[in-house]
């Protein structure tokens, strides 16, 4: 389109000596302009030729893609000119799409503190597992023994790379889970699921792990510590999306959030410790969560995916 638009405008410079132009109609200009929008538009067609191939190199290596290769990416594929280093993603629930970037936390479930961040353009979670861990400061006294994470973080390649490189058991929810409770579900929930034989994946190894009471248990602290971060972040101190453009600046922008969340939160923490009347409440709030050694440190992951 833009090419045929060029040939007319270069059409009527040839007739500029025989007949006047419209008004206003810059023809050097205009034609300067769909140059270099042509020159845009070869670097996306190169850019999502990349993307694509990088795709199909991933699905390679899992062969668990249900999808055949493509050796064309899709004609609707798009790269976005203002923001290439972010993606299209689901939102709301997968009702709609947005570009964006996606960010993960780490919240330790004693403190309700975010000791871990990254954000990344990926708008899968189930590469984001280990990455995500990981991110917690060396030196610090923070050391998980289990990790609870939602069915979007789950994969068998990440449980299994997570808890031979971090040395923790993860419970992740496989699946989604149903509201309502069946008379059967309640009584079921009374007692461990029976044990799973030698031949059992590793997803129904997980499942059993989920179910059991000991991880029914452990999960409902995900609920009550990562979810109510996100919920203050977003409804509280307004962040609802980031500002800036390119990864590296949306990952400055998610440290200025995740700092600002916890001095509000040590702030809070140190409010309710000094009212308390016996005893030194700093020594005591020391004492429970760092000098006692503690018999299971969990850490919830979660994710914020917003344009």
């Amino acid at each position: 389109m833009l090419r045929k638009e060029v040939d007319q405008l270069i059409e009527k410079a040839e007739r500029a000596d025989r007949e006047d132009l419209p008004i206003g109609l810059d023809i050097p200009a205009e034609i300067s302009r769909r140059e270099e929008r042509i020159k845009h538009l070869r670097k996306a067609r190169e850019m999502i030729l990349e993307r694509h191939k990088e795709e199909q190199q991933k699905k390679k290596k899992g062969k668990t893609s249900r999808s055949a290769d493509q050796s064309e990416p899709p004609p609707k594929k798009q790269v976005n000119f203002t923001d290439p280093e972010s993606r299209i993603m689901k939102t709301g629930n997968g009702k709609h799409f947005e570009q964006a970037c996606n960010a993960q936390a780490v919240v330790d479930t004693e403190s309700m503190l975010i000791v871990g961040k990254t954000v990344t353009n990926a708008p899968n979670d189930k590469e984001q597992l280990l990455p995500t861990l990981k991110s917690i400061p060396g030196g610090t006294d923070y050391s998980a023994e289990n990790v609870l994470a939602d069915s979007g973080f789950y994969s068998e390649e990440a449980v299994r790379e997570t808890e031979k490189e971090c040395d923790v058991t993860d419970y992740a929810a496989v699946g989604k889970q149903r509201h309502h409770k069946s008379i059967e579900d309640l009584e079921k929930a009374l007692r461990d699921p029976d044990l799973t034989g030698p031949d059992a994946t590793a997803q129904e190894v997980m499942q059993k792990r989920f179910e059991s009471m000991h991880g029914r248990e452990l999960y409902k602290l995900r609920k009550q510590t990562v979810e109510p971060v996100f919920g203050i972040i977003k409804s509280v101190m307004g962040f609802a999306r980031f500002s800036l453009r390119g990864l590296q600046a949306v990952q400055g922008e998610w440290d200025l959030v995740i700092l600002s969340y916890n001095m509000k939160h040590l702030f809070n923490l140190k409010q309710a410790l000094e009212s308390q009347k016996s005893g030194t409440p700093f020594d005591k709030y020391y004492q429970k969560h760092h000098a006692t050694p503690c018999c299971e440190r969990l850490f919830a992951i979660n994710n914020l995916s917003e344009s």
